[in-house]
């Protein structure tokens, strides 16, 4: 009788950690999903649209320090 009920018990052990796997598979593929849709508008990074490599150019908020720094030299 002991047999019997241990089976029992491995299978349905088994059944749960099979559904726990398959859950895990499904919220895996769900992330990657949502992680390859790009959003970029023309293929271009919106993070980086319009930087150069190199120095960049002061923002206009900076040039008024710059004149002010200078009329004072």
């Amino acid at each position: 009788m002991a047999g019997k009920r241990n089976t029992f018990q491995k299978r349905q052990k088994e059944n749960s950690r099979k559904a726990k796997q398959e859950k895990k598979l499904a919220n895996r593929l769900g992330k990657k999903q949502k992680a390859d849709v790009p959003d970029r508008t023309g293929g271009i990074d919106p993070d980086i649209a319009g930087i150069r490599p190199g120095p960049q150019p002061l923002p206009e908020q900076w040039h008024d320090l710059d004149e002010v720094a200078e009329t004072e030299q």
